[in-house]
């Protein structure tokens, strides 16, 4: 077996001798992780400030998203660590959301790739106040109307 900067390698036997291996990259994770991370009630978005915005610009341009986006991974030969960056909505309680999410990803990447999550470190950057992202595009179109 042999890990690389870019994924893992695991064993691709059973008891009766090893066919070959399964190498899985750096990004599998992190998308599955993106992908479980963004399920999560409470979760508003992934991602700091300015990778958010950059992000959604990217996505509206290539018209694809990334769901890795936010989440950063080191993967071992059998093990993985996972970091995230979120918003919560305002209202949810943050200790159940990390929870949740902890459970989630735990849940959706050993199940899929069959490594050990050993760590999820989750940094709340912000609060998501419902309403606010209305609020701006009626600013933005009543600045609008004023200069024609």
């Amino acid at each position: 077996m042999a890990t690389n900067e870019s994924g893992t390698t695991l064993d691709g036997g059973s008891a009766g001798g090893t066919r070959g291996t399964t190498t899985i990259a750096d990004n599998v994770v992190s998308t599955i992780a993106g992908i479980a991370v963004r399920e999560t009630d409470g979760v508003a978005s992934v991602g700091k400030g300015p990778s958010r915005a950059l992000g959604a610009v990217k996505d509206k341009v290539s018209r694809s998203s990334d769901p890795g986006r936010g989440v950063k991974v080191e993967v071992g030969e059998k093990q993985t660590a996972i970091d995230v960056d979120i918003v919560v909505e305002y209202g949810a309680p943050i200790v159940d959301t990390a929870r949740s999410l902890r459970t989630n990803v735990t849940d959706a990447v050993e199940t899929m790739t069959g490594l050990e999550v050993v760590e999820i470190n989750i940094n709340v950057t912000d609060v998501r106040v419902p309403g606010s992202d209305d609020e701006d595009e009626d600013e933005s179109s009543s600045r609008g109307s004023r200069v024609q």
